[in-house]
């Protein structure tokens, strides 16, 4: 039975998942980069996210969870905004995602969004397809394509928040880095998580990161 996962999705001290003013050049928004240094140099980003041939990057802890964020998997959840800063309704078809010809997932992607656009297909198996019915919807056409296999909400923080308020989520994993935004997308502001069921079921920690798991109840 398909289970939906929040993988690996990196949290300020304060608690922030996102800068703010989020660009081209920040695609992240201001500061939010120094949250996924723990990921940036596992032997998992090099393969998955910088396709390198090699047997080179970082072992251990995170490389760890960085490696179970990406197992078993059949298909991927965004929000628009973790799609790109493009805003309103699409004007062109010339935007396909931050990650180039070749996209990390291999899977199908469902994009939440207002605005409906055709499904776009890239190398290596990854098909984005965008929904404008709302979090369920989606949930659903993504159940269907995953034929069994897990479900992962890539982020951003606002589709984090809608399915885990809807309690959702069965399991998410969050990598507290030691930086501070100070301002930005707030992860679990005015959500009783304890309320919805989840609790703590693994904690581990490296030098950059302290990696907290939490799933819902029995």
């Amino acid at each position: 039975m398909s289970k939906l996962r929040v993988n690996a999705f990196s949290i300020s001290l304060d608690g922030y998942g996102a800068g703010s003013d989020q660009s081209l050049t920040h695609p992240l928004g201001r500061g939010g980069m120094a949250l996924h240094r723990w990921f940036q140099g596992t032997k998992t980003f090099r393969r998955m996210v910088q396709g390198a041939l090699d047997d080179g990057g970082r072992e251990g802890v995170d490389e760890d969870f960085a490696a179970r964020s990406f197992e078993n998997l059949g298909a991927w959840i965004m929000g628009r905004n973790m799609f790109g800063p493009v805003r309103g309704p699409w004007e062109d078809d010339a935007w396909k995602g931050w990650w180039g010809d070749d996209p990390p997932y291999h899977v199908p992607v469902f994009v939440l969004t207002h605005h409906a656009r055709a499904p776009i297909t890239m190398k290596g198996g990854t098909t984005f397809y965008f929904v404008t019915e709302g979090i369920h919807v989606a949930l659903e056409l993504a159940k269907e394509a995953a034929n069994g296999k897990d479900i992962r909400i890539g982020g951003g923080v606002s589709v984090i928040r809608q399915y885990l308020a809807a309690s959702l989520i069965d399991e998410l994993h969050l990598a507290f880095s030691p930086a501070l935004l100070g301002q930005g997308e707030h992860l679990l502001s005015g959500i009783d998580a304890v309320r919805l069921g989840y609790q703590t079921t693994e904690h581990r920690s490296s030098d950059l990161a302290m990696h907290i798991v939490l799933s819902k109840g029995g």
